[in-house]
């Protein structure tokens, strides 16, 4: 038989035939609609910051309202995205060899889905904080980064390998830096913007160092994929992989101010503008949750062994610390109550740890009682921040004591309030929140973590004291009523009851709009609080 001879240059049917075929295994098509939302915030930043440089300063207040519309559009492009998985930028065996079929780098599941709306609904609302309220502050640049870490911040519950799960927790946190120390001039924000810089680059540094030694020992960056090499790693590889899992987990825990990694907390939000502060509170620790999750429950199930006490550990003391370090700030002179709602968010983030601990031990079904107490903290929290920030108009130091007296000058944002710190403390009326307590408390139980339940309803009683007080100074006289009241038996003239009177000031639209979308969500979420769970029931399996 006479062999073939392919003369130079000449191009034979098989060789076409391969050469297509591996053009063709290369493609990838993207799914548009799937990575819409985050995609859509991205391109409104940079929309905004274009925008700003040919708008003149009496125009300003209208890059607000792009911000605005921007975060809306990306929050109705969830809505065709609620029937089911969709995945993009996959891997497949053709291209990359046996065993990397499936591999995707973004998937828009249902988490996703669910922490994208917690996510870009936490950026609206601080939007709304944040109209009127830029007026000392560089409008385009508050704007372009407030929507560069909102994009950041959607983009990661759908990132599904190492490399875009760092990528994407960057572009959350280096925005929100700058934002924390937008102030310009001002010592208190430059020291916080500078202590959370710091502690966010130790943090990234542990967790790339950690992503290096996963790496080294499975020789794969995405997430499923980890799982399976790593049930097979060799004896050799074992303690690499160990130390990469947990440097991972340190790194994450920084991110959601676990602690001992908390300490940045307390001085970031006093020192950064209030609705940066209420953003961190909500979806800076959403970002931190929901990428600690999809790194222990897709990627190290195999050492749940070694990730599942340490961070039933960390719940414990996270939500002990926070209790107490809130306690002695209510006890204390200064009283301040952006410091108190900090240290109480220390405390939250000790409660959402605990049904991701609990995941170790049983099936993921405990990670929905996480997302569903993620939910409602955002709600309740962020209504307490704009009631907050209602206050700060008037009383800029906004110390406890400037809340005593509120239910007579504004009844209804004290109202909101008292609804608000009921939530949090898991009483009625606020059975949302009693209902989101219960189901983590659920999880531990189930779990077999008898004592982080008894840790967990230990803090609960601890952090009825400071919520209950704070609740109380609502509906008391103000101090200057109370001082004049032994010298109330004269009668006042109408001029003198004129001055007397408690001053009201008009608060914009925006921030009402806030507070009454905050209240009202947590007065229909505590009607039908099983809507939450339905809505946050998640299968990572």
């Amino acid at each position: 038989m006479t062999p073939a001879v392919v003369t130079p240059g000449a191009v034979t049917p098989d060789l076409v035939t391969t050469a297509a075929e591996n053009t063709t295994s290369l493609i990838q098509s993207v799914d548009w609609l799937a990575i819409a939302p985050p995609v859509v915030v991205a391109a409104m930043a940079l929309i905004v910051l274009v925008t700003d440089l040919f708008l003149p300063e009496r125009r300003k207040p209208l890059l607000g309202a792009l911000t605005v519309a921007g975060l809306v559009a990306a929050l109705a492009l969830l809505v065709p995205l609620r029937d089911g998985d969709r995945s993009t930028f996959c891997l497949n065996e053709a291209a990359t060899g046996p065993g990397s079929a499936g591999a995707c780098s973004y998937t828009a599941d249902h988490f996703a889905l669910v922490i994208q709306a917690l996510v870009l609904g936490g950026a609206l609302l601080t939007a709304l904080l944040s109209l009127g309220d830029t007026r000392k502050l560089p409008a385009g640049e508050f704007w372009f980064l407030l929507l560069s870490s909102a994009s950041g911040a959607a983009l990661l519950p759908a990132a599904r390998d190492l490399a875009t799960l760092v990528v994407a927790l960057e572009v959350a946190s280096l925005p929100a830096f700058a934002l924390v120390g937008i102030k310009r001039g001002d010592r208190r924000s430059s020291e916080a913007a500078l202590k959370f810089f710091l502690s966010s680059v130790v943090a990234t540094a542990v967790m790339l160092l950690g992503v290096s030694f996963v790496y080294a020992a499975t020789g794969t960056l995405h997430l499923t994929e980890i799982a399976a090499r790593l049930d097979d790693v060799p004896g050799r590889l074992d303690t690499l992989a160990q130390a990469g899992v947990v440097l991972t987990l340190v790194g994450f825990a920084f991110k959601t101010a676990a602690a001992p990694f908390h300490f940045w907390v307390p001085d970031t939000y006093v020192g950064a503008p209030l609705p940066v502060a209420a953003y961190l509170s909500v979806v800076g620790k959403a970002v931190g949750f929901s990428g600690l999750i999809l790194v222990t429950v897709i990627a190290f199930p195999a050492y749940a062994d070694v990730w599942g006490p340490a961070l039933a550990v960390l719940a414990a003391l996270t939500m002990t610390i926070g209790n107490v370090a809130a306690l002695r700030q209510n006890a204390g002179r200064a009283r301040s109550a952006v410091r108190l709602l900090a240290w109480s968010s220390v405390a939250q983030a000790g409660y959402l740890l605990v049904p991701v601990a609990s995941a170790a031990y049983s099936s993921d079904a405990h990670i929905g009682s996480t997302v569903a107490y993620a939910l409602m903290y955002a709600v309740v929290n962020l209504g307490a921040f704009a009631v907050a920030a209602l206050v700060a108009r008037t009383s800029p130091g906004n110390r406890i004591t400037d809340y005593r007296g509120l239910y007579a000058t504004r009844p209804l944002a004290a109202l909101a309030m008292a609804f608000f710190l009921l939530c949090l403390a898991g009483l009625p009326p606020g059975i949302i929140g009693l209902f989101a307590k219960v189901t983590v408390f659920s999880a531990a139980v189930d779990a077999g973590l008898g004592w982080l339940a008894v840790v967990m309803a230990v803090n609960v009683v601890i952090a009825l004291y400071y919520y209950l007080q704070w609740t109380a100074t609502l509906f008391r006289a103000p101090e200057a009523a109370s001082e004049q009241a032994p010298a109330a038996a004269r009668e006042e003239t109408p001029a003198e009851a004129a001055v007397s009177a408690p001053t009201r000031h008009t608060a914009p639209a925006s921030l009402t709009a806030a507070i009454a979308l905050t209240a009202v969500t947590g007065v229909v979420l505590s009607g039908a609080p099983q809507t939450v769970l339905r809505f946050a029931a998640v299968n990572l399996f």
